[in-house]
């Protein structure tokens, strides 16, 4: 069920006249889901609500007595039973009840027994109708030409599934009861789920107020930083802001000082180079430059033309390592003959002298 949206706190004390209108609206006009209190159509739909409790009502009590019938047979154990048996303690601690019903289950008479195998097929909503023809033929035989007579057999059986399943949900809804006094509480198992109900409503409308409550409190708890944040901003300009501005002044004139000297700087080198670099000196740079270019241009090319001669020779080229060394050869034997001359003009020398 949609709920009447709330109003944060702070918005109604900071609107008087809204916080009443809010007020008379919830309170006097208006429904919790938002319905109108004073609607003309509000009877005839209290009786269609109504009328529609008393039919689901109705189809729950057909739901629940075709379930019990459907699983009333011999072979299996209702599902009640399962599903309560996982909730139960140890297998010693069951009521011995049920295990006398479980037992009986196996002692149907047989036309009770073919009762309760014909119907299940019949009751199950999944399964497609069956034609008129077979339906007739199906209640024109036992054990459904019986079914009057059968029924107070087949009644028990019933109230047997539909207990066991109320115990289940009497287990559930009181854990901690002792399995032997789980029946009196079946009495009371509608009212204590429309308790639920309520309780669980009434949670939701609380957890919506209190989320609506956190949502103010913290949004007037970034009011409160923000403004602590601007005074903190203020009290530090009045404590720091002619100290801060007087820093500001200063940086500007050493900033602006620089400048100046840089400026001085660059005036200075632009008089010193005029002042060495004369228009003589620069000239005669040029000049003594290109004669760099020109004799590098000259020392590269003797380079050249000196490779070249080595390369005749042997020296530096692939597959002249024979001719290397045999020039190689030469060089040594001349200077041995040039040192040897040497040595004889010495000779000639002191013997002319002596």
């Amino acid at each position: 069920m949609a709920m009447f949206p709330p109003v944060e706190d702070f918005v109604l004390q900071n609107n008087p006249d809204f916080a009443k209108l809010y007020s008379k609206l919830t309170n006097l006009v208006l429904n919790p889901d938002g319905s109108t209190k004073e609607d003309p159509r509000a009877k005839e739909r209290a009786a269609v609500r109504e009328e529609l409790n008393r039919r689901r009502l109705v189809c729950a009590k057909q739901h629940l007595l075709t379930r019990a019938i459907s699983s009333a047979t011999p072979s299996s154990t209702p599902p009640a039973t399962r599903a309560s048996s996982r909730l139960r303690a140890p297998q010693n601690q069951q009521p011995t009840e049920s295990r006398s019903q479980l037992q009986q289950q196996h002692s149907f008479p047989e036309p009770l027994l073919d009762l309760l195998l014909i119907l299940p097929p019949l009751l199950d909503a999944n399964n497609p109708p069956l034609p008129q023809d077979t339906l007739q033929l199906l209640f024109a035989h036992p054990p459904l030409s019986d079914l009057e007579t059968l029924l107070p057999a087949l009644a028990p059986v019933i109230a047997s599934n539909l207990r066991t399943w109320a115990l289940g949900l009497a287990r559930i809804a009181h854990p901690s009861t002792n399995p032997s006094f789980l029946h009196r509480h079946i009495a009371s198992l509608p009212a204590t789920l429309t308790s639920w109900r309520s309780d669980l409503t009434a949670a939701e409308a609380d957890l919506s107020n209190h989320r609506l409550r956190s949502l103010a409190a913290l949004t007037t708890l970034l009011q409160s930083a923000r403004n602590a944040s601007s005074l903190l901003v203020r009290a530090l300009e009045v404590k720091h802001g002619v100290v801060a501005r007087s820093l500001e002044l200063r940086a500007a004139d050493v900033a602006l000082q620089a400048r100046r000297h840089d400026a001085d700087a660059v005036i200075a080198a632009a008089s010193v180079r005029r002042a060495v670099y004369t228009p003589e000196a620069i000239a005669a740079l040029k000049n003594y430059s290109a004669h760099l270019r020109d004799a590098r241009m000259r020392g590269e090319e003797r380079i050249r033309g000196l490779q070249v001669e080595l390369g005749e020779y042997g020296v530096g080229v692939d597959g002249g390592e024979t001719k290397e060394r045999k020039m190689r050869e030469m060089s040594r034997v001349y200077r041995d003959m040039a040192r040897q001359m040497d040595e004889v003009k010495r000779d000639l020398d002191r013997l002319n002298q002596g």
